[in-house]
């Protein structure tokens, strides 16, 4: 009996140090965090976009944390700098995710700001990159034998517009693009408290 009660007691203790590594010290040293003065909270069209991100599953071949540049080759990928804390102020939830399948996406407005490319790129991913695996999402299009007034006509490259017919963005498609090209975090942000004394010392 006695050896039960060690166990459970010593379960208790290390499950009471997991929360407190885990949740209580994170959030404590998260809590007073301000965000960044070039970063802007979504517009309804862009938290409309990241609905359709989360819906269409995005998430789950790409991830929006790219690596510090001792760490992976992503910085030499285009994928921009390590995030902070601030750079997900906004993000309710958080879309880090956890596999690559293709590109990290926290920089792709950045990298990609046309919105004509990301239309067309969602319509038909290997019209732009040959070869890609990734899915392309007719539904968030319509293909019309004509535009009409207010319609958002996606450009093609030649051989992919289907033959006498136009293709339109769908609002959904739409929304999704706003939300792709806010995916901007390229602003400077300060170095963490510890490096800034580690170089006012080196100087």
């Amino acid at each position: 009996m006695e050896s039960e009660y060690k166990l459970l007691g010593g379960a208790m203790v290390t499950l009471a140090l997991a929360t407190a590594t885990l949740v209580v010290l994170p959030y404590m040293q998260l809590s007073d965090l301000e965000p960044p003065a070039d970063l802007k909270p979504y517009s309804s069209q862009q938290l409309r976009g990241r609905q359709q991100y989360i819906d269409n599953g995005c998430v789950y071949c790409h991830t929006q944390q790219p690596r510090a540049q001792q760490q992976a080759p992503d910085f030499s990928r285009g994928w921009g700098r390590a995030p902070v804390a601030e750079d997900y102020y906004y993000d309710h939830p958080h879309l880090l995710g956890t596999m690559r399948t293709g590109p990290d996406l926290l920089n792709i407005g950045a990298r990609q700001p046309s919105v004509d490319w990301q239309l067309g790129h969602l319509y038909q991913p290997r019209a732009y990159a040959p070869g890609s695996i990734m899915p392309s999402y007719p539904y968030l299009f319509e293909v019309k034998d004509k535009a009409e007034e207010g319609d958002k006509v996606v450009h093609l490259p030649p051989g992919y517009e289907p033959p006498g017919k136009v293709v339109v963005a769908k609002p959904e498609a739409l929304d999704l693009v706003e939300y792709l090209i806010s995916l901007d975090r390229t602003y400077p942000v300060p170095p963490p408290p510890g490096q800034e004394a580690e170089a006012a010392q080196s100087e």
